[in-house]
């Protein structure tokens, strides 16, 4: 994104001029507002909700808590709009200048969503340790087509959730949606962890992964949609962040396997107390201002926005709902919709990503960490694949702590650079002779650089950037349909790549996997627009002025 800005300091009338230019969706034109009040404007001021380094739940919503004081004490750039229509008039919209005070009582919702994600990366994780496990005790131990439905399932299950998801929030809310969502994560949960037959252990995992597809729709939508603007790219990224402690939890709660083999019932039984918490926690949660607003529910739009920032801001963003819908009296987006010539330039963004992250190659290490690290002549298969996982989280903090101050774009090309040259050096060391003395450490080394490039942008911008980007009425159908796209690739990953790997060699797949990278960092570079510091409401005005 290529933007310019001028801004002319006063003690009364101040005149801002902006410029913005999107390489996707075309130019927002330049104008001027005049402000006549009596107050400093400090342009570049910024908030980051997380430090790097920090991987625990408390820490890291302490820290958030810390960014948000920070924003509080500097001042915020009032910004402006003027869109234009596809008739070819000029939408005004003037944003308030949100100098309110912003309320932390945004960070326990923050904390009780992510358990969604925290359960998602722990049901993506789980199956890495027990598999070989549960395979002896359910007679599977030589039938590799029936491991690999075992770990695909889940992957099924959750691409049915994720379009499921993005209805039902449509529907029921967001808060009503978490809590139905408990359901399949609990029974799926118990099948699995006291299956006798394989055919038991399937639908426990499909169950499980209709659970996860929900939460990977409606977490992120959630947390975007009551999150301060200031701090919104923090907030967003802690999602990632417990992506990857439920990962690393899985490969921790495989330790005990080796002198346990019946472990991995506890393994999987262990999810039905978060699930149940996550359901508990929504009741006491408040519903999305922007949900409420858009069913028409104002006094109870108006109650949560002072549950979630403090009485002082609820005219302010009361306002800019009002303004965003203003002069709009279209209903709520179907699934067709999302294909026609007004919205599909930016849902196909959204596809494109998650595409693209998947077929980067990230689970594929997840899942198979544990038989790569073995191959490679690692001797401690499941603290090698801790390490993978510790480093996920590593990286997610400190993209936390970036997001906000570097842009998502910015992220987002450098993390697919750094993961093409993380899998070429993965490709190089089974191929070079020279260096299969040190193939073990490479493949080590490899996985790691790529999880932790993967994890600085890869990983949290996607789901951080959709709710951005996608206006109010196709926000949810439209995250729905991208994390579709994500989960299709990522079960067809899951069901094949073993099968892949021994046709043409696990160097090949790793090259091939880093050429993806590489047309990702140009597909971003052309097509992805920055969305840091700006409004939903502003965003959505300046990419689709006819909503």
């Amino acid at each position: 994104m290529q933007a310019s800005s001028h801004l002319v300091r006063g003690n009364f009338g101040i005149e801002i001029s902006k410029r913005r230019v999107f390489p996707c969706f075309g130019e927002v034109r330049q104008r001027s507002l005049t402000l006549n009040r009596n107050f400093c404007i400090r342009s570049g001021s910024t908030c980051s909700g997380l430090r790097s380094g920090d991987v625990s739940m408390g820490a890291g919503l302490v820290r958030a808590k810390n960014g948000i004081e920070t924003a509080v004490r500097s001042s915020v750039k009032s910004r402006s709009i003027k869109a234009q229509a596809s008739g070819g008039d000029i939408e005004d919209l003037t944003p308030i200048n949100p100098q309110a005070k912003s309320s932390g009582a945004v960070l326990p919702f923050v904390g009780v969503a992510c358990l969604g994600a925290m359960l998602f990366g722990y049901h993506l994780g789980v199956v890495n340790g027990a598999l070989e496990y549960l395979s002896k005790h359910l007679g599977i131990a030589e039938n590799t087509v029936m491991q690999g439905w075992i770990v695909s399932t889940l992957l099924a299950g959750a691409t049915v959730g994720s379009f499921t998801g993005g209805t039902l929030a449509d529907k029921f809310g967001r808060t009503r949606t978490f809590q139905l969502d408990a359901i399949p994560l609990i029974i799926g949960a118990f099948l699995t962890a006291t299956a006798q037959t394989v055919q038991t252990m399937i639908i426990g995992r499909f169950l499980a992964g209709i659970g996860i597809g929900i939460s990977s729709a409606i977490v992120p939508l959630y947390i975007s949609e009551i999150s301060p603007t200031e701090i919104r790219g923090a907030l967003g990224s802690i999602n990632q962040l417990f992506i990857c402690i439920g990962i690393l939890a899985a490969l921790v709660a495989g330790l005990p396997l080796a002198g346990n083999p019946l472990w991995w019932r506890t393994m999987f039984g262990i999810v039905i107390v978060p699930a149940i918490l996550l359901a508990v926690g929504m009741a006491f949660s408040p519903e999305s201002p922007r949900w409420l607003f858009q069913q028409g529910k104002i006094p109870e739009a108006e109650k949560a926005i002072r549950t979630l920032y403090g009485k002082e801001r609820v005219a302010e963003i009361m306002y800019e709902l009002r303004t965003a819908g203003q002069g709009s009296t279209e209903q709520e987006a179907g699934w067709f919709d999302l294909f026609s010539s007004r919205y599909w330039k930016v849902v196909s963004v959204g596809a494109a990503l998650f595409l693209f992250q998947q077929l980067a190659g990230i689970n594929a290490v997840v899942y198979y960490s544990t038989a790569v690290f073995r191959s490679a002549g690692i001797a401690s298969d499941v603290a090698a694949s801790a390490l993978v996982g510790a480093s996920n989280v590593i990286g997610s903090a400190i993209a936390s702590s970036l997001m906000d101050r570097q842009g998502r774009k910015s992220l987002l090309m450098t993390s697919f650079s750094g993961m093409a040259a993380s899998m070429l050096l993965l490709s190089l060391s089974f191929t070079w002779k020279v260096l299969a003395p040190y193939s073990g450490t490479l493949a080590v080394v490899g996985t790691v650089l790529y999880v932790l490039s993967f994890s600085l942008g890869a990983g949290p911008v996607p789901a951080l950037l959709l709710p951005e980007i996608f206006a109010s009425r196709i926000r949810a159908k439209a995250v729905a349909l991208s994390l579709g796209t994500h989960w299709i690739s990522n079960f067809v990953i899951g069901l094949y790549f073993l099968s892949v790997v021994n046709k043409f060699g696990i160097s090949s797949v790793y090259l091939g996997f880093a050429g993806v990278c590489a047309v990702a960092v140009l597909y971003i570079a052309g097509n992805v627009v920055e969305t840091k510091g700006r409004s939903l409401e502003e965003i959505e005005l300046a990419l689709n002025p006819t909503t």
